[in-house]
């Protein structure tokens, strides 16, 4: 068995992007997880849940012009990891 890694020229950006991505999305949905717990807890102004709010939103559009701009699918983001499962919540 061959130890190189065979890399496809006409993939590697899209590949680059779709691991780029996942990583951003991974860092939303803490960022967002972390937010919400800030809320439970009267952590935040209501100024401050209105802005953490808008963030979050508009965060989630621009992944989805990214997701549509390189032509990853949102479920290509979330990787397999094993007996530990997804990276992502399904």
């Amino acid at each position: 068995m061959s130890r190189r890694v065979e890399l496809d020229r006409d993939t590697v950006e899209r590949d680059l992007m779709r691991l780029v991505l996942t990583v951003v999305e991974l860092l939303r949905e803490l960022m967002e997880r972390q937010a919400l717990r800030r809320v439970e807890h009267g952590d935040l102004t209501p100024e401050q849940e209105e802005r953490i709010g808008l963030t979050l939103m508009l965060l989630a559009e621009r992944m989805e012009e990214l997701c549509e701009r390189y032509g990853v699918a949102p479920e290509e983001l979330n990787l397999d990891l094993g007996p530990l499962g997804s990276l992502l919540p399904r």
